[in-house]
């Protein structure tokens, strides 16, 4: 009887031991999982702090487009409104100069080395032009009109001619 009881009690040493060396192998575990959800939620409030960041200047960039948008929605509406005002003093001078004859052309200067409009040189890169029409001066490429077959009128003959066009 001793000895079995001897041999129960070194089996229940043997189970106590095990036990001990599981329960500590589980406190290491459960040790080592706390740690671990510690480091997640740790990860889980630096990435809702940065997504509440995020958000908020999502909000502002948002906020600063809509006062941008306002403010060039506002700028069109001005631009528009000025421009029906040109549109109007337009109109006004138009209608006191419509009365108004363009003047003449002059005759054209003696000296055929000068432009009859704009008194620019003529040389190789800058072409001379007969003008066509009513004062048959010599003008240069910027102060005539091409008429193709026609050939080439300075500017006051062409405003003298289509009087529509300016």
């Amino acid at each position: 009887l001793s000895q079995r009881l001897a041999s129960l009690a070194a089996a229940a040493r043997e189970e106590t031991w095990q036990s001990r060396q599981q329960l500590q192998a589980q406190r290491q575990e459960v040790a080592r999982l706390q740690e671990e959800l510690s480091r997640a939620r740790q990860d889980g409030e630096r990435w809702a702090s940065a997504l509440q960041r995020a958000q908020r200047e999502a909000l502002e960039r948002e906020a600063m487009r809509g006062a941008e948008q306002a403010r060039q929605q506002e700028l069109i509406r001005d631009m528009k409104e000025r421009l029906l005002e040109l549109l109007r003093e337009k109109d006004a001078l138009w209608q006191k100069t419509e009365g108004i004859n363009t003047p003449m052309p002059g005759p054209a200067p003696r000296d055929t080395g000068l432009c009859s409009r704009c008194h620019k040189d003529f040389r190789l890169l800058s072409r001379r032009y007969s003008c066509s029409r009513l004062c048959q001066g010599k003008v240069c490429h910027a102060c005539s009109t091409d008429f193709g077959k026609q050939g080439r009128c300075c500017l006051i003959c062409y405003q003298q001619r289509h009087p529509q066009a300016t």
